[in-house]
């Protein structure tokens, strides 16, 4: 084995966001530049010489020629095993399951999520630890000022390693095991669900359901467990075959870009009764009933209020996790049940250490995504499962299920307002002056709305004692409801600006109100404070979710 010490000189733009490192394709094919990420990660996760290391992504462009490249980098590290996905394809929440059933030192997961793909599009990389979950911040801070100083790296010359089958194969060493992307992930889900129960739904010929797998990472799975195991109606599963650019689509489950899903639901008497999406890793879901659409807050608030229907957990909720934007319905419940509900600043690694200490059993994000302590990372088709294995133990649609959840817990009105591409500058200086501001709109009256508290949302871990600054400004009204600013890090142009605004409402009548009508006065209040118009130069948000 010929191990090559390659000279590189240090980039500069290589800190990572809230999920690893997301750049435009054509940045990471810039010479050395993924290898210098890598190098890096090696530099700093000390556990992986002479360990296990997990090795996957979403199968977008650029997937196959990264594993080649890290796999000859593993090989020169030291690393004494890598499990591979069969094609180089494992979901996030698959490379989760797998660190932690075989102890593997670690992760690498290859994805830019639900951003485009494509030679166009974007790639992403990040490490995960040996609890499954996301590297911490101080891991990513220790990438990053690694990254700056980097002038060399090493990997063995060699031939490429066969991807394309299931096999055992070595880089001197070095042993690769090419695996079946599925089967572990899909033994770890009939666990924690009934399948003969959600079986008997579909064998009963009442009941028909729609995944769009989006032509990403989730269309092996949800073929395997889907049609497979539980027998599912034929055309359960749409744009179930991964492509490199995601057949041209937008692999993000929202009403915008799951077109093709929504016009099933929405399609009249002969609609499924139920639907759903994942994302372009596998992690984020989307789910909807027959004309009806569950937003993922509501969605996290109706599984904590009915976990302990399901066989994985019937032990019942230890406590639950909500990221700050994501809205308080669940709240209601754990107050409801006597538990912890904890508010941590948007990323999943933020949930790892009160997973790892028992503090949580589910949590959740705004964002289309939401779990649980069996891996430590979101996990969409655990979602469309625990709906699935729901709606057969109540026997009733998804919107009878939320309709209850409301009458029961109130309805909170939740709506994201997203700004894309803003210039960096434009938008810290908007954020800026919003936290500037902040202390001196406590007090003022919007209409009938009376700020309650206006702050710049701090988080201390209850585990570690870690204090995490600056993660978005909160606006808070006496009557509960609330407004939200904060930028994205999982974009790779320009910023993103979030505007989250969301109402409380306990009156049955009003429960049926739209959305955007429902909460436009709140809407009017957050482009006025923060002057969008003037400032952004928009009419209006690029995305409505």
């Amino acid at each position: 084995m010929k191990i090559l010490n390659k000279k590189t000189s240090p980039y500069r733009n290589q800190r990572p966001g809230t999920s690893g490192l997301r750049k435009k394709v054509k940045v990471f094919q810039q010479e050395h530049y993924l290898e210098n990420f890598v190098q890096s990660i090696f530099a700093n996760a000390k556990g992986l010489k002479g360990h296990l290391l997990i090795l996957g992504g979403d199968g977008r462009y650029y997937n196959t020629h990264a594993i080649q490249i890290i796999l000859k980098m593993s090989a020169a590290l030291g690393v004494k095993r890598v499990i591979v996905g069969e094609d180089g394809l494992l979901s996030t929440p698959a490379i989760s399951c797998l660190i932690r059933k075989h102890h593997a030192a670690g992760g690498i997961i290859l994805s830019a999520s639900h951003n485009p793909g494509g030679p166009e599009g974007d790639f992403g990389i990040k490490f995960n630890i040996a609890n499954g979950g996301p590297a911490p911040t101080g891991f990513t801070d220790a990438v990053y000022e690694t990254s700056k100083t980097l002038y060399e790296y090493q990997i063995v010359d060699c031939d490429n390693v066969p991807l394309d089958k299931q096999q055992t194969c070595y880089i001197g060493d070095m042993q690769i095991d090419v695996i079946d992307p599925v089967g572990d992930y899909a033994q770890l889900m009939e666990h924690l669900f009934d399948f003969e129960k959600i079986k008997s739904l579909f064998t009963s010929g009442l009941f028909t359901m729609c995944f769009d797998a989006m032509h990403a990472v989730t269309g092996p799975y949800a073929i395997e467990i889907f049609n497979k195991r539980l027998s599912a109606n034929v055309g359960a599963v749409i744009n179930g075959i991964p492509r490199e650019d995601f057949g041209g689509g937008h692999p993000d489950p929202n009403l915008t870009h799951a077109r093709e899903l929504v016009e099933r639901l929405n399609s009249g008497p002969g609609a499924p009764g139920f639907g759903a999406a994942s994302d372009g890793d596998g992690d984020r879901n989307m789910i909807l009933g027959r004309n009806f659409y569950v937003n993922a807050s509501d969605s996290l608030a109706i599984m904590a209020a009915n976990a302990h229907l399901l066989p994985g957990y019937r032990q019942g909720n230890c406590g639950i996790a909500r990221s700050l934007p994501t809205s308080r319905a669940v709240d209601k419940v754990a107050d409801s049940l006597g538990i912890d509900c904890y508010e941590t600043p948007t990323g999943w690694k933020y949930f790892g250490n009160l997973l790892d200490d028992s503090r949580i059993t589910l949590c959740g994000e705004e964002s289309f995504g939401s779990g649980s302590d069996h891996i430590r990372e979101k996990d969409g088709i655990w979602a469309v499962l625990f709906w699935l294995n729901l709606i057969a133990v109540k026997q009733q649609s998804v919107e009878e299920i939320t309709r209850l959840h409301w009458k029961r817990f109130g309805r909170h009105y939740y709506t994201r307002h997203d700004y894309n591409a803003i210039e960096n500058n434009v938008a810290e200086a908007l954020m800026q002056d919003l936290r500037d501001s902040g202390p001196s709109l406590t007090g003022q009256t919007y209409s009938k709305n009376k700020v309650l508290l206006c702050d710049d949302f701090c988080y201390r871990d209850p585990v570690d004692n870690n204090l995490s600054k600056n993660h978005g400004i909160r606006i808070l009204f006496e009557d509960e409801s609330r407004i939200v600013f904060r930028l994205s890090g999982t974009g790779t142009e320009g910023a993103t600006l979030r505007i989250y605004i969301e109402r409380f409402v306990t009156d049955l009548s009003l429960h049926d109100m739209p959305t955007q009508t429902a909460l436009a006065e709140l809407i009017g209040i957050a482009n006025s404070v923060a002057d969008i118009k003037n400032r952004l130069n928009r009419d209006g948000p690029d995305v409505i979710t």
